[in-house]
C-alpha cells in the first residue's frame, strides 16, 4: 500500500485531519529519510508502508491526546525527527525544537526542514542534560520517544517544560513498572502523573501508550544531574 493512502485512511481512522500539503511533505520526508538511512543508520524501520505506519501515525496519535496548534515543544532525543517532526508536519503551526546528542543527526534535520520548507524548526546539538540554560522551564510540551525508562526520562524532560505545560513519553503498551519506578522522580521534578493513553496504530496490531505528566511546580535547580549519576542513583 502505498505512503499516501496509508497516510490518509491512518488520519481519517484517528479522526484527524490531514491536507494535501502535509501529504507532500510526509513523503519528502520518507524519501530522504531512505536516502540517508543507507550511510547514517537512522531508522530499523524501513519502507514506504512501515515508515508511514510506524513512524509517521505512531507519532500522529499524540495529536489526539494534547492540543498542539501554537505551543511551543522540545522533542528530546529526536533522533531522525520522532515525533516531533513528524508532528510538525501535520501540524504546522506548533512551534517545534529538535534536540538530540549526535551533531549528524542534527545535520540530517536541518537539510530535511530544509526541503520540508520549516524555517522555524530550531535544530540543537546537545546532550539534554546539558541543554542551553535559556531553555530550561520555555516548553508548553516536551515529547520523548525510544530514549530511556521513565525515571531517567523525566529529570531529563521535566526541566524544560513550564508550569502547567506537559511532558510527553512515548511508551510501550505496559507502562505500569516504569510509572511506580518514576513516582518519586516526577514529584521531585514538579510534576504529576496525569494520565497514560493507550492506542493501536491503524492497520497493525501495534499498541502504544503516551504517558502524560503535568508540570505542577518548577524544577529544583539541582535538576537535571550529569548523566552518569543520573545513570548511577535514578531519582
Amino acid at each position: 500500500m502505498s505512503l499516501e493512502r496509508v497516510l490518509t485512511e491512518g488520519f481519517q481512522q484517528f479522526g484527524l485531519p490531514l491536507s494535501d500539503e502535509a501529504v507532500k511533505r510526509y513523503r519528502i520526508y520518507a524519501d530522504f529519510l531512505t536516502e540517508k538511512n543507507a550511510v547514517m543508520n537512522l531508522t530499523a524501520i524501513e519502507g514506504d508502508e512501515n515508515i508511514a505506519r510506524l513512524h509517521f501515525l505512531d507519532c500522529a496519535a499524540l495529536l489526539k491526546l494534547e492540543p498542539m496548534a501554537g505551543k511551543h515543544a522540545i522533542d528530546v532525543g529526536t533522533g531522525a525527527g520522532f515525533p516531533g517532526l513528524a508532528l510538525k508536519i501535520a501540524c504546522p503551526e506548533l512551534h517545534l525544537t529538535l534536540l538530540d546528542s549526535l551533531d549528524k543527526r542534527i545535520g540530517f534535520l536541518r537539510e530535511c526542514c530544509d526541503k520540508l520548507g520549516f524555517s522555524d524548526v530550531t535544530c540543537i546539538h546537545a546532550r539534554a542534560e546539558e541543554a542551553p540554560g535559556e531553555l530550561r522551564g520555555s516548553f508548553d510540551l516536551a515529547f520523548s520517544r525510544a530514549v530511556a525508562r521513565l525515571n531517567p526520562l523525566c529529570e531529563l524532560c521535566l526541566p524544560l517544560v513550564k508550569t502547567d505545560g506537559a511532558f510527553v513519553a512515548m511508551k510501550g503498551p505496559d507502562t505500569a513498572q516504569e510509572l511506580h519506578e518514576a513516582v518519586q522522580a516526577i514529584r521531585l521534578l514538579g510534576g504529576s502523573w496525569e494520565r497514560t493513553e493507550t492506542y493501536t496504530i491503524p492497520g497493525t496490531d501495534v499498541a502504544h501508550s503516551a504517558v502524560i505528566v503535568r508540570k505542577t511546580g518548577e524544577t529544583p535547580a539541582r535538576y537535571p544531574r550529569r548523566w552518569a549519576q543520573i545513570k548511577k542513583q535514578p531519582l
